[in-house]
């Protein structure tokens, strides 16, 4: 349960500076829930939903009382991909897949095929190549220095070696960081108020990107993200069940921070403003408050909000 400390220069509960696009589609929150049916959303060429057709849709009301923040009508999880840099892993680590794999030039020309017992020849490649694609089938997983992960690789030539991108859906990654972050067995409301708040601080860094090939690290600079041995069911449900819900604030996105402990909070983000008691979040869901209760506490002002596809 390590610090998550973003950008520590910003006030928490002040919408990040996304890019223009991003900007445009989440900044017009509706006072009340929009009826109409949206236009059809504009998939990018990997299928995944382009930047500029989601918005933000909140709920009629921000808090119902002292504490709870309303929740927004249900909806499906749009197909947005994040792009994390693998920075844990070693210069030049092990790749490979658990089932058959292919490795792509930019274009999409495969340039080598192999199975779960071979590991893709790289060298000579990014010799002349400096970026590459590694991806495997449905139902498998790729490898990087023995931990496995979701989605596909970018790789990316660099000075000190190879520069490992994973691109992979939001909400996938999400069931990771709730478990790389909290216990899988702590309540469901703590994890559920988790996964808000995770996705919440990876929107903001998809709208203000830490480099230009990546949204943000896997180290507790920004969240802890291990792959898919961090997922079970637990996270994965408390990531289902709030599905594309954000916590939102004059309507930009919250880089909602948090830690381990009500002293880390105080010490670490004090003076920024709202950030969520990881362990507090837990008593608080003991004590049974809803996971919409837990957030209503800690990140008090903030309104949550769910991403949807079209623009009004």
């Amino acid at each position: 349960m390590a610090l998550s400390a973003g950008f520590a220069a910003q006030a928490l509960l002040r919408p990040a500076t996304p890019d223009p696009g991003l900007l445009d589609a989440l900044i017009a929150q509706p006072s009340e829930p929009v009826r109409s049916a949206p236009r059809a959303p504009r998939p990018d060429r990997d299928g995944t939903l382009a930047v500029s057709s989601i918005r933000a849709e909140r709920a009629i009301s921000p808090q119902t009382d002292g504490r709870s923040l309303a929740e927004p009508e249900a909806g499906p999880a749009l197909a947005l991909e994040i792009r994390v840099a693998l920075l844990k892993l070693s210069a030049n680590p092990r790749l490979g897949a658990s089932g058959p794999w292919s490795l792509s030039d930019r274009s999409g020309r495969v340039l080598q095929r192999g199975g779960a017992d071979q590991a893709p020849a790289l060298a000579s490649l990014l010799a002349s190549e400096a970026e590459l694609w590694l991806q495997t089938g449905p139902g498998d997983h790729l490898l990087a220095d023995g931990r496995a992960y979701d989605g596909r690789f970018r790789l990316l030539r660099g000075g000190a070696g190879v520069q490992v991108v994973n691109h992979l859906s939001l909400e996938s990654y999400i069931s990771s960081v709730v478990g790389g972050e909290m216990p899988s067995g702590w309540n469901i409301e703590a994890l559920r108020a988790q996964a808000v708040a995770a996705r919440s601080y990876a929107m903001a860094h998809m709208a203000r990107p830490a480099d230009a090939q990546w949204h943000l690290g896997d180290t507790t600079r920004w969240q802890n993200y291990e792959g898919l041995s961090s997922v079970s069911g637990p996270t994965r449900q408390a990531t289902a069940s709030t599905a594309g819900m954000i916590l939102s604030y004059q309507g930009g996105i919250v880089e909602s921070l948090y830690a381990a402990t009500q002293q880390i909070v105080d010490e670490a983000h004090g003076h920024l403003g709202a950030s969520m008691s990881q362990n507090g979040a837990q008593e608080l869901a003991l004590q049974g408050l809803r996971y919409n209760q837990i957030l209503g506490h800690y990140y008090q002002g903030a309104s949550l909000a769910r991403l949807q596809a079209g623009a009004r």
